[in-house]
């Protein structure tokens, strides 16, 4: 069988070239900071209730109660990064934008007439 003929070439065409998504490594780099803080926030927050139990002064509440929070906040803050990164690479995709049509009205048909 020859390969010469005028259907004889590739069938896929040439790959595009890989870039790099700078949005993409932003978030990346974002989230494993967040990651990163969270977990010494949140070693940070046993050693101070540690410190807490142990003693009777008031302070080591204080920073555990606050190291708590910013626990939190790094975590929830990693996680909508994370929600960006997965819209950022095409894995999810933006909701689709509200209808604009008006209300139905309270009560049914019944009620309309």
């Amino acid at each position: 069988m020859s390969t010469a003929g005028k259907r004889a070439g590739a069938r896929r065409g040439a790959r595009p070239p890989r870039t790099l998504d700078r949005t993409a490594l932003v978030l990346g780099a974002a989230i494993t900071l967040c990651v990163v803080a969270w977990g010494y926030l949140v070693y940070a927050a046993i050693d101070f209730g540690t410190a807490a139990r142990s003693s009777s002064g008031g302070s080591a509440w204080l920073f555990m109660a606050l190291a708590c929070l910013g626990a939190i906040a790094c975590l929830f803050a990693g996680l909508m990064l994370v929600a960006r990164l997965m819209r950022t690479l095409g894995i999810t995709e933006a909701p689709p934008p509200p209808d604009d049509a008006p209300p139905r009205p309270v009560g049914g048909k019944r009620a309309a007439r």
